[in-house]
């Protein structure tokens, strides 16, 4: 009987075994980060320091907090997660969502914790946010991602001292892009997801955009040579040719109208990255709706991520967010 039950037994396991599906692991990009930018730049610009400012006792860290699972993707279940930074004194804060650049191919939520800690410092909640990227999924999977992102924060407002009617977003670079496509498409449906809290909404009050464009097919973002490889291309899955609805869907500036939320844009010396955003401008203006633009001219893309650029970036931030928020 002992010996009947033994071999039920393994022949359960082996079919469940058997059943059980074999995941291949997630490609990952690991080209862009702050060593190898440092590497990069510091021959042209022996001045430059990475930034990475300490805490203090003021401010509370939560890393690697889970925002959604995606239950059924092509690498299994997959969970998301963000870092978050919030003052430890009670009350409730206005909050900014910060959203890493890397041609939405590389990078990862670390790039932006720099930055979230020395904006928690001067009273907000900052949440440093994880996207799929392009080698795990295409457009338009990273705005579903940071909505959601969005969502789950006022679903924790009471939680991490948020304040639900003062939420901001950030980005640089493709982040630039990615937090001006999010905020300038509040409350439209085809671009929330479903990826969790539901009853919540996405919307943010304010957008920050650090070199990140703002028009893909704007001449500046048109005339750049391309390969089948480039970042957009392959992020867009097709050139402007064989993808004008997606180059055009995926262009912050065609999302723009009369209720539109406050805008920053903050620049590097290279106009490429900031393709459509004079045009933008010119019709936040119109619309009579807040905006400031600043330029650092540096020849250096990633400037936010190095001293001695940090400090004025973090300032023009704080500043704006004070002001619309």
């Amino acid at each position: 009987m002992k010996i009947k039950l033994i071999i039920i037994l393994l022949a359960v396991s082996s079919c469940l075994f058997a059943q059980k599906k074999e995941f291949p692991e997630i490609p990952r990009d690991t080209s862009f980060n702050v060593n190898s930018s440092y590497a990069k730049y510091k021959k042209y610009f022996p001045e430059i320091r990475p930034a990475n400012p300490e805490l203090s006792e003021n401010v509370a860290a939560h890393f690697n907090l889970g925002y959604t699972t995606l239950p059924d993707t092509p690498f299994g279940k997959r969970d998301l997660h963000v870092d978050l930074f919030h003052p430890k004194k009670e009350g409730k804060y206005p909050a900014l969502i910060l959203v890493h650049g890397g041609g939405w191919r590389s990078g990862d939520k670390s790039l932006q914790v720099p930055m979230a800690k020395a904006i928690a410092e001067q009273g907000f909640v900052t949440v440093a946010v994880e996207y799929q990227l392009s080698l795990e999924a295409k457009y338009p999977a990273a705005i579903h991602n940071i909505k959601a992102a969005i969502r789950w924060m006022r679903a924790n407002a009471d939680k991490y001292h948020i304040d639900s009617d003062r939420i901001a977003i950030s980005g640089c670079s493709a982040g630039g892009q990615l937090a001006s496509l999010v905020g300038l498409t509040n409350d439209v449906e085809k671009f929330e997801g479903k990826q969790g809290y539901s009853e919540y909404s996405s919307s943010v009050q304010a957008i920050i955009d650090i070199d990140g464009v703002i028009n893909f097919m704007a001449p500046l973002s048109l005339n750049n040579e391309r390969r089948p490889d480039s970042p957009d291309v392959e992020w867009l899955e097709g050139d402007f040719y064989s993808r004008p609805d997606r180059w055009k869907e995926a262009s912050p500036i065609y999302w723009a109208n009369e209720n539109s939320v406050p805008m920053l844009f903050l620049n590097s010396g290279f106009p490429r990255f900031t393709a459509g955003e004079y045009e933008l401008i010119s019709m936040l203006d119109r619309w009579g709706i807040e905006n400031e633009l600043h330029k650092f001219d540096v020849q250096l893309h990633p400037f936010w991520l190095f001293h001695p650029w940090f400090e004025p970036t973090g300032d023009y931030m704080v500043t704006f967010l004070h002001k619309v928020l």
